[in-house]
């Protein structure tokens, strides 16, 4: 997976491989970690967070050195550790695989829930919370709906009933009479995902419910092609998703009673872009951590997620500040200590 091949780019190859929902590095099949020279060598299974998944497939890159970055040092590349990355959504991941042992990491796009850590607990897995990046959830529609003025802008209160299964509106003017008198055609995520969970508590609000009657899906760039394919689409997914495909749908600015802001990563990283910014976490279970070629992996995530190479310019989301990295850094090592008791 790596170099720039035939004019595609690796960003575009990183958006073009969610569609798979999953991506598999070629290497070393061991089952555990072992010294081979200068590397590591050893298998790493992941689940979770499609909103993560460009971010870890980013770092896989980087730290097997399959990718072109030049402000990696060669001495953290392993390229004899085979690292497998499955697209199965927050909570998909949580419940089916990492929860159940059958994975090392679980990428979420929220936190973990009291329910699924109590499955991981009974199932002696213990998850280690770290966070990797800042996301914006962005709404996007199709280049042609041109009735949100100028500002391209929706209030979060409309924004709540159209996705409300309480007032599940029909068409555009149901919601807004200055809209068009046309079907609503709905984009989103499924609700196993960290993304749909994160819009449901902000958006429509923790006793609503989000509805039903809608394209789901865990391949974000299915939302995209969805919305550009249908001029009266709306949908929701990660900012990664979006800043891949700026010139095919357009993002919409929230208005939460301060005024329009758009996402971006400057807005995200501020603050301003609300109620929709929120933290991207992995979380590495910390039996695995036990495993060198694991620990190290977790450990090389965390000192690169200040890059604004790979998380804001490879991927689109905002970097870790150094103090978040530190703080993260000093929880790996405690989870390392504690995995190799």
């Amino acid at each position: 997976m790596a170099k720039q091949t035939d004019g595609v780019s690796r960003r575009t190859f990183l958006a073009g491989a969610a569609a798979t929902g999953a991506v598999a590095a070629a290497g070393c099949t061991s089952n555990t970690g072992t010294e081979t020279g200068n590397g590591l060598s050893g298998n790493i299974d992941i689940s979770g967070s499609s909103t993560v998944f460009p971010l870890s497939v980013a770092m896989r890159g980087a730290f097997t050195g399959s990718g072109e970055y030049p402000n990696v040092d060669e001495a953290d590349q392993h390229p004899d550790v085979d690292i497998s990355i499955n697209s199965t959504g927050s909570g998909g991941g949580f419940t089916n695989y990492f929860c159940t042992g059958d994975t090392d990491f679980n990428n979420a796009s929220r936190p973990i829930t009291e329910t699924e850590e109590q499955q991981c607990a009974d199932n002696d897995v213990t998850p280690v919370e770290l966070k990797v990046a800042t996301d914006a959830v962005t709404v996007v529609v199709n280049n042609e709906a041109d009735w949100f003025g100028e500002d391209d802008c929706i209030t979060v209160e409309e924004l709540a009933e159209i996705w409300s299964a309480e007032s599940q509106p029909t068409t555009w003017s149901d919601v807004n009479g200055d809209w068009p008198d046309e079907e609503i055609q709905l984009y989103g995520p499924t609700d196993a995902s960290g993304t749909f969970d994160y819009f449901l508590e902000e958006i429509i609000g923790e006793e609503g419910s989000h509805r039903t009657d809608y394209q789901a899906t865990e391949q974000d760039n299915q939302i995209i092609n969805g919305v550009a394919n249908s001029e009266y689409a709306i949908g929701y997914m990660g900012f990664a998703y979006y800043s891949e495909n700026t010139d095919r749908v357009t993002a919409l600015a929230i208005d939460n009673g301060d005024g329009c802001v758009k996402p971006t990563l400057e807005t995200a990283s501020s603050g301003e872009y609300q109620p929709l910014s929120r933290p991207l976490f992995t979380y590495p279970a910390q039996s695995a951590l036990a495993e060198e070629h694991v620990a190290e992996f977790a450990r090389f995530w965390l000192e690169y997620s200040t890059s604004e190479q790979i998380v804001a310019n490879e991927v689109g989301y905002v970097p870790n500040t150094e103090e978040e990295r530190d703080e993260m850094l000093d929880r790996l090592d405690s989870a390392i200590e504690a995995a190799s008791e």
